[in-house]
């Protein structure tokens, strides 16, 4: 394929610009979000925002209802009750494929990358739902990624299932990068990672959202997460108990207390 010359980051800084009409309101809009499995109640009225650009963090416990939010914004769960926009537009009862196709894209909890298909079939996986047009923007797309990624440059040809957890969870980001997202859905990146790595994960996040991806991050590691979000929600037993800024709700007691470890 032709190279057109244009960087995955340039194509990141479009993808969160391009818009026929551009709306003056929040990316993503979550308005009283109900979400039932069966008959117990899991989200009870959940609001939230994310502006474009920004890195937003959802923060709990487990059992808190971070996935099961995430879920919801991808259209894998409907909602009892609630509404959620996107770009301006009402989502609520839109499809999950084609939540992709608007840009709303996730990488889930557990990683899921396909375990007898290399490294570079994965990625590519990742834009089946959005294809190129042109084509060409491919090769820029696969050579921001494996900027971000080096190790998954060295490993395109050997199979998922063989990468170590940390290099599945790089792959999963890639994958979803692939997609070209305007709003990055990222379900527990760190999970089950080594301290080095979880660092390298959340280095590789701030570096993603700074060249223009917008990114909603579900994270359990209180300290990594707040200290390179925009804004913070912290989550329990399916409700929204505080809001503030990273910085704001890395100081705040109740927080140090009980996401800390401190106090």
């Amino acid at each position: 394929m032709a190279h057109t010359g244009r960087t995955g980051r340039d194509m990141a800084a479009e993808t969160k610009s391009e818009s026929h009409d551009e709306p003056s309101g929040p990316l993503l809009e979550v308005e009283d979000m109900v979400v039932n499995y069966g008959r117990i109640q899991a989200l009870h009225g959940i609001s939230l925002q994310v502006a474009s650009g920004e890195l937003v963090t959802l923060l709990g416990a487990n059992g808190a209802g971070k996935t099961t939010t995430m879920r919801a914004l991808s259209g894998l769960l409907p909602l009892t009750r609630g509404r959620i926009m996107f770009e301006g537009r009402d989502i609520t009862h839109m499809k999950a494929h084609e939540r992709v196709k608007h840009g709303l894209i996730q990488a889930p909890e557990g990683r899921g990358v396909f375990p007898g298909m290399t490294v570079q079939e994965n990625l590519d996986m990742g834009s089946y739902a959005r294809p190129f047009d042109p084509k060409s923007e491919y090769d820029s797309t696969l050579e921001w990624v494996f900027g971000l990624f080096p190790r998954l440059a060295e490993r395109r040809k050997q199979v998922g299932g063989t990468l170590s957890g940390g290099e599945q969870q790089m792959l999963a980001i890639g994958r979803a990068l692939m997609a070209r997202p305007r709003l990055l859905l990222l379900d527990e990146p760190s999970m089950g990672l080594a301290p080095m790595v979880i660092q390298q994960i959340f280095r590789i996040i701030s570096q993603i959202n700074k060249q223009g991806t917008t990114v909603l991050l579900v994270e359990q590691n209180a300290q990594q997460a707040l200290a390179r979000s925009d804004r913070a929600y912290i989550l329990e037993t399916g409700a929204v108990t505080k809001t503030g800024s990273g910085r704001e709700l890395l100081t705040d007691p109740a927080v140090k207390s009980a996401y800390l470890g401190v106090g």
